[in-house]
């Protein structure tokens, strides 16, 4: 075995400490720091994915809680305790694991289920929380951060690929900041009702719509050329998927109409069952990236009855989606995450209500490479604080980056030449991989 100078000779290529002269620490300094920008200028990553981590994932989709729900009345549950709230905790696929009785379906997928009960973050507005879950930033009035979806977009992506590579479902995201504007996410109003536009109108075929594209095209173009910016380049962007979707068959992901009655009705038709279905068929299309979002998890008041009845739209569409991905054999390649902008205060107030809590909450993954059947992290018996493995909003993103093969160190620019990484800080999550 290698005595402790030589293997530190190895490493330095000859240089030992004995002869770390003057001279010799500052050209070994120059040319570390040299490597260390000529890796940067290669797009190469400084630091290097744990071997451990096989990135498998190729499709997101992400349920979208707007409002910020309640973790104890859904993945961790306090019963019998003051802050418990009057739900019962019910047993999962997981032995051992809990969570509480407004998710029956989804207790029965807990085993390909990632449950984190210790999600700390700062931000308990909602715009702010909101723009934090969503870009991996605290938003600033200088720059505007892409959202994961547009980040996946961005790096994975297929530049020829016909449909958006992300979608946005019941409701608007943020954008893809400062990133080109193709990558904005294509948004569903409804999934219940037709996509207005991506079909010629009546009297018009392919030729004649190329043909005033074009003359729109010519009659733009000293227009554009003096107003180069983001709106500009929406605008064309806009035109661009619009011309791809409308000569596209893949455009037949958006008709739900096509499924088995009983599969939309285990779904829930409702426009958030609609659109985890819609999601599953846009991911099956060989979308990237998918969010389909739910309002009303604002429960300042009358929580426990608002809950109720948001879970029972969720349960049945979350369960579904998770069964329906595994018997396509989608779901090993697509990450599902539930999460909302933070949780809710363990303390009940006056109005039957609870407030924003930053302070320690749940979030969910599965598939995707994702270790199901257990959960990570722990609050305290009266749900106030994170006494076991702290999970911040910058380990999630980590931690999505490595299921998806994305440096988180790697460096995108702003648009006035600012050099932002991926992902400002953060850890993958220890345990979270299989």
């Amino acid at each position: 075995m290698e005595n402790s100078t030589e293997a530190i000779e190895n490493r330095l290529g000859g240089l030992c400490p004995q002869d770390l002269s003057r001279r010799n620490f500052l050209k070994f300094g120059v040319n570390s720091f040299l490597g260390m920008i000529a890796l940067k200028h290669m797009h190469l990553p400084v630091f290097a994915q744990p071997d451990h981590i096989v990135a498998s994932a190729e499709h997101c989709i992400v349920l979208f809680m707007n409002g910020g729900p309640s973790q104890l009345d859904t993945f961790d549950p306090k019963p019998g305790t003051a802050n418990g709230g009057p739900f019962k905790a019910i047993q999962t696929s997981v032995k051992g694991v809990e969570v509480a009785e407004t998710l029956p379906q989804v207790a029965e997928q807990a085993h390909h289920l990632s449950i984190v009960r210790s999600m700390v973050s700062r931000e308990g507005n909602h715009e702010r929380a909101r723009y934090l879950l969503h870009t991996g930033y605290a938003p600033t009035g200088s720059v505007k951060h892409p959202t994961f979806g547009s980040l996946v977009s961005h790096y994975l992506g297929e530049p020829g690929f016909e449909l958006p590579n992300c979608v946005s479902i019941n409701s608007p995201s943020f954008t893809s900041g400062f990133l080109k504007a193709k990558h904005d996410p294509f948004t569903v109003n409804d999934p219940m009702k037709p996509i207005d536009d991506i079909k010629y109108p009546v009297q018009m075929d392919q030729r004649r719509f190329k043909q005033r594209l074009a003359l729109m095209s010519g009659l733009q173009e000293d227009f554009l050329k003096k107003r180069i910016g983001r709106s500009t380049e929406a605008h064309q962007a806009i035109y661009e998927k619009a011309d791809k979707m409308i000569n596209s068959e893949k455009t037949k992901a958006f008709e739900l109409h096509e499924e088995p009655v009983a599969l939309r009705q285990a779904y829930g038709m409702n426009r958030f069952g609609q659109g985890c279905l819609m999601a599953r068929r846009l991911v099956e299309s060989g979308v990237k990236f998918v969010e389909v979002s739910l309002d009303g998890w604002d429960t300042h008041s009358n929580n426990f009855e608002q809950v109720g009845n948001l879970m029972s739209t969720v349960d049945p569409a979350f369960a579904t989606l998770i069964r329906d991905l595994e018997d396509r054999e989608l779901l090993d390649k697509t990450i599902v995450m539930w999460l909302g902008e933070f949780g809710r205060t363990p303390k009940i107030n006056e109005n039957e209500g609870r407030d924003h809590f930053a302070s320690g909450w749940s979030l969910v993954l599965g598939g995707g490479g994702i270790r199901g059947g257990q959960v990570i992290g722990s609050t305290s018996e009266d749900g106030m604080k994170v006494v076991d493995q702290p999970v911040s909003v910058q380990d999630i993103f980590v931690s999505l980056c490595a299921s998806f093969g994305i440096d988180h160190n790697s460096e995108n620019w702003s648009r006035v030449g600012r050099p932002i990484r991926v992902v400002n800080g953060g850890n993958v999550i220890k345990g979270l991989f299989a």
